[in-house]
């Protein structure tokens, strides 16, 4: 009798605005560690998710800082893409006050506490981010070197 093999869980990533954003930004300071890390995630085929939150919040940061044609470009991307979107649903609201009424000494975003909702609900995993919101919440971080 051959014993059985205990099957590995997929690596799942959760992936944040200021990731995508470093990620396309040639002159953004993390540029070069989110290609790194994209590269790893890409190679070692992370199972990504993401929120329409985020969603929202990354297209608004891409037509303020890099213009419309590359904002529609992200949104037309990130929709053909292999990436999870997840909808935000009233209990992972409720979780985000419930995150930014006890961290009263942080200034967690809205879309950051519901960011942290779901990688708890969802067991996600480390977010691809270069938000140290991320890690003062106590989140693994894929970004930073």
């Amino acid at each position: 009798m051959s014993a059985a093999r205990p099957t590995q869980r997929p690596r799942r990533a959760f992936l944040d605005s200021s990731g995508f954003l470093a990620l396309v930004n040639p002159h953004d300071t993390y540029h070069s560690q989110a290609r790194a890390a994209w590269n790893r995630l890409t190679q070692e085929h992370w199972t990504t998710f993401t929120t329409n939150f985020v969603v929202a919040e990354t297209h608004a940061l891409f037509l303020v800082r890099l213009g419309h044609d590359r904002a529609t470009a992200f949104l037309r991307q990130v929709t053909r893409s292999s990436t999870t979107i997840v909808r935000i649903s009233a209990r992972d609201e409720q979780r985000a006050q419930a995150i930014i009424f006890q961290y009263q000494d942080k200034d967690f975003s809205f879309t950051d506490a519901t960011s942290f909702a779901v990688i708890e609900r969802l067991r996600i995993g480390p977010a691809f981010t270069f938000d140290r919101d991320f890690a003062q919440y106590g989140l693994p971080m894929i970004g930073p070197a």
